[in-house]
């Protein structure tokens, strides 16, 4: 795909940038069918093949239009919107799963075009005040743990008191159970992160004790937000500030010999590898990042290297194995690219996995989606559920907090951080 940029872009490097990022898109639709929001929305636009089409048309400053698409298109309506504010819409409602990146057989990257392209139409489209100040009070409140911690608690302390359908969006409280602190001569540093700790305190302290039993000592780092929600919402500059300050809390503990950096969060793992990309060019960070982003690590793969090849020695299985069915997050598995590493590892450990159809479909948490896309974020939910419930599973387990702080609200089972599960097995041994 060959862009010619508007005479307005041809001096803004990100524009450059997403230009060279289309590149290898040939329109083949291959992620058109892989795409969460375009086979529940049957809309083109919906879809990453579409997206890009108006991304394209966007940087060369024409209006889009249906004449000039191929007939395998499958469209509905542009609205009467200016090119910016129609590529507005449908980069809004985008999961930023990544499903397109891994069917694509190009390999465009479109995480990254959809970043840049969110970051240069928000300077040309404006938003309704009402989108304005939702937008401003999610990137304001969800990075900061104290702030979210002060208002899910008044949540849930008047949460009996609420009708059904506002009581099923708040998530149960959970607590959290004891952190070894063993002198072990291996130490790793967990990101804690910021609505983790206070949605599911127990994720990273599980975590430390199923580490512990390999003799590494898990050390918290400060909590805060990796930046990936205020980064998904155009707000570059602003994710970059708190990039800087994940950088700067991170670094003392790398100074001191830390092995890695241990992500329990898969959304916050897969920002994480992207630090020295985001960061690359900034003359005091774009180092410390990209390194960060080396010894960033999935808890699943620290399991796995420290297991190697031994037999199942490690696990006391149960007579009757618990039944299990795994929601793979779209940041583990499109954006980390660790599909089959936790389900190995809970097949090893006992349990029995049942059949999930459509292991690729988001769940609709997506980060900020489930708040700034609601009814899109439910159906989706609804979806995702009735596939993970069809094979009638004790609990269901994930890898990342957005993915069970959006199921549990509404599943008729158990949704856990699979470390948790393996945390119970390893106690009983």
């Amino acid at each position: 795909m060959k862009v010619e940029l508007a005479e307005e872009f041809y001096n803004t490097e990100t524009a450059r940038e997403a230009a060279v990022l289309m590149q290898p898109c040939v329109q083949c639709g291959q992620c058109t069918f892989t795409c969460p929001t375009f086979r529940l929305l049957d809309d083109e636009w919906d879809g990453p093949r579409g997206r890009i089409y108006l991304i394209k048309q966007f940087l060369e400053g024409s209006e889009p239009s249906t004449a000039s698409l191929p007939p395998a298109y499958t469209l509905k309506t542009l609205g009467e919107k200016n090119i910016a504010s129609n590529l507005q819409l449908h980069l809004d409602r985008c999961l930023s799963c990544r499903s397109c990146e891994t069917s694509c057989p190009q390999g465009v990257r479109y995480g990254r075009l959809l970043d840049i392209s969110r970051e240069l139409v928000g300077h040309k489209a404006r938003r309704s005040l009402r989108e304005k100040i939702l937008r401003d009070a999610v990137r304001l409140i969800i990075p900061f743990r104290r702030r979210v911690s002060i208002l899910l608690r008044a949540a849930q302390a008047i949460r009996g008191l609420l009708p059904v359908d506002l009581r099923a969006r708040i998530p149960l409280r959970h607590k959290a159970g004891g952190w070894p602190n063993n002198p072990h001569s291996r130490s790793m540093l967990v990101w804690q992160g910021c609505v983790q700790p206070v949605l599911a305190p127990d994720i990273n302290a599980a975590t430390a004790r199923v580490l512990d039993h390999f003799k590494i000592r898990l050390i918290p780092a400060s909590d805060g937000c990796c930046g990936a929600l205020t980064h998904h919402m155009g707000e570059t500059e602003k994710a970059r500030t708190l990039i800087r300050k994940s950088i700067d809390d991170l670094w003392p503990h790398i100074e001191a010999g830390v092995e890695a950096i241990v992500l329990t969060a898969s959304g916050c793992g897969m920002h994480f590898r992207d630090y020295g990309q985001i960061m690359q060019g900034d003359p005091l960070y774009g180092e410390r990042a990209r390194r960060i982003s080396d010894m960033t690590i999935d808890i699943a793969e620290v399991i796995t290297r420290e297991l190697g090849d031994e037999k199942d020695t490690d696990f006391k299985k149960p007579p009757t194995p618990q039944r299990v069915a795994f929601q793979a997050s779209c940041s583990l598995q499109h954006g980390e690219n660790l599909n089959g590493v936790v389900e190995k590892l809970l097949k090893r450990s006992g349990f029995k996995l049942v059949p999930v159809s459509y292991p690729f479909m988001c769940c609709g948490a997506a980060g900020t989606y489930s708040i700034l896309q609601r009814k899109l974020s439910e159906l989706l939910r609804a979806r995702k559920l009735v596939t993970l419930l069809a094979s009638r599973p004790e609990v269901i387990a994930t890898a990342n907090i957005g993915c069970l702080a959006h199921l549990e609200t509404v599943s008729p089972v158990p949704v856990r951080h699979w470390i948790e599960l393996l945390d119970e097995v390893l106690a009983r041994r």
